[in-house]
């Protein structure tokens, strides 16, 4: 049960690590592109994306946070 849980966490802190990497890749950019990339849309969508992709990778990742890869 314990390691079902450590998977489990796992997997939800590493989609949060992707997103926030995804957040931050486009600092990168030219400034005049920010206004854009950082919009009010875009930064709400990274927002519900922090709560609905962790749900949808334990989702797809089941059977190995179950069983872990056997």
């Amino acid at each position: 049960m314990m390691a079902t849980a450590g998977r489990m966490a796992a997997a939800v802190l590493g989609t949060w690590t992707a997103l926030v990497l995804l957040l931050l890749a486009p600092s990168l950019l030219p400034e005049q592109w920010h206004y854009y990339v950082y919009s009010p849309a875009s930064v709400g969508l990274w927002m519900v994306a922090m709560l609905v992709a962790p749900v949808v990778t334990c989702a797809v990742a089941w059977r190995w946070i179950r069983t872990g890869g056997r």
